[in-house]
């Protein structure tokens, strides 16, 4: 595969979404009610209080936003930053922390000065977690890196093994960035205390930029997932070669307010505050004043996960003993494994096409690694956003065709 933008113009790297509409075109649902489980997004209640502050703050659509983000909403991101992590010390809402539009084109954007602020010998290269989010490796085509993928497996506990990583250390003098996500999109797994700072000890010896993506940190069954900044504030470097993003959309069902933030080394941040301000996205004043009244509640939050907690109590319900089902420790995705049933492809046309129930095969969500395998050929992802009855009929659907 080329790693060059000729991936993105020639399809060999595209949307999983773009695929599964080329795999399911001309298949006629199999039942009167389609039930639509693939895109993640949310659909819990919003925060109610969420318009009134919007119109506010109506009169500063009139202003530029500043590339950085307003004192406001980068006070409110530390409170809640110190607070959910127990940090001693509070991010610097001035020097540490950038708001975004929306985590995905900070994802994206970061990779610039991840290859800038290094000299590399042969081509620089970015790794990803692998299955990964598409802005990771459009981030690593835009800037001419070779993506890496590292598989997570169920064999390495959904994460990338790290251990592995380490004894190449070819890949790793030329590595620009790693990004890890976790909680993990769609596995569910999370990483804790000792796994992240096995990889930020990596990226400091190595000196590359580690980003570690905690969109689905909120949304979680058991305890709360350890942060990337708690595990990193009580190292003798602090931030240095870490930043997190996170963002409203999964936190507050806000997905189409676009308003993000990341947070770690203020070095880089101070470097990407300046590629930001020259090409990217702005967040309008309005929708920043909102954020921070977001940022600051909690009770929506806690009211969400507990809906989700629901939506996973039908399917512990439902699918024990069945498809390698387990209760994910964090996010709002099913991985289900499909092997017995011809892999995630085969499944997702016969769920469609069989019960009207639509998923995505686990194999659009990834690419071949470094082993010559797609981690995610046998799997299908399953987006747990309906409401719960809706999501017990395709449970039961899914069950009644697959047996």
């Amino acid at each position: 595969m080329s790693n060059s933008l000729s991936s993105l113009v020639a399809g060999a790297i595209t949307s999983p979404f773009s695929r599964l509409r080329k795999l399911l075109a001309g298949i006629v649902a199999g039942h009167a009610k389609p039930i639509e489980l693939t895109i993640g997004e949310p659909r819990e209640a919003m925060p109610d209080f969420l318009a009134a502050k919007l119109d506010e703050a109506a009169a500063l659509y009139s202003k530029y936003p500043p590339i950085r983000g307003s004192d406001e909403v980068r006070a409110a991101i530390s409170e809640w930053l110190a607070k959910r992590y127990m940090l001693a010390r509070a991010v610097d809402p001035e020097r540490e922390i950038l708001v975004l539009n929306g985590s995905r084109e900070g994802l994206f954007f970061a990779c610039l000065p991840a290859v800038g602020r290094k000299t590399f010998k042969g081509q620089p290269a970015i790794l990803m977690c692998n299955p990964y989010y598409s802005a990771y490796v459009a981030g690593a085509i835009a800037v001419g890196a070779e993506p890496v993928f590292l598989n997570a497996t169920k064999a390495t506990g959904f994460l990338p093994d790290l251990d592995e990583l380490r004894r190449d250390e070819a890949l790793l003098t030329r590595t620009a960035a790693l990004f890890i996500c976790s909680p993990a999109n769609p596995q569910g797994a999370v990483a804790g205390r000792g796994y992240i700072l096995k990889a930020l000890e990596l990226a400091r010896s190595y000196d590359f930029m580690l980003f570690f993506d905690e969109c689905y940190s909120e949304i979680y069954t058991g305890a709360a997932p350890t942060g990337g900044l708690e595990v990193a504030a009580a190292t003798a470097d602090r931030f240095r070669n870490l930043v997190v993003f996170n963002s409203l959309s999964k936190r507050s069902n806000l997905p189409g307010l676009r308003s993000g933030f990341c947070a770690g080394d203020a070095a880089f941040l101070e470097a990407y505050g300046e590629v930001r301000n020259m090409c990217a996205p702005t967040v309008p004043l309005p929708v920043q004043h909102a954020s921070a009244a977001v940022w600051r509640d909690e009770s929506h939050v806690e009211r969400a996960r507990a809906a989700y907690g629901l939506k996973f109590d039908i399917a512990d319900s439902l699918l024990g003993g069945r498809y390698g089902y387990y209760r994910p420790a964090g996010g709002f995705c099913l991985w289900l494994d499909m092997s017995q049933f011809g892999g995630g492809e085969r499944a997702a046309v016969t769920l469609w096409q069989r019960a009207g129930v639509k998923v995505i095969p686990g194999s659009f969500l990834a690419q071949t690694g470094r082993d010559g395998t797609n981690p995610g050929a046998d799997y299908v992802r399953v987006a747990m956003v309906q409401d719960p009855a809706t999501i017990r009929e395709a449970l039961e659907r899914t069950i009644s065709v697959l047996r």
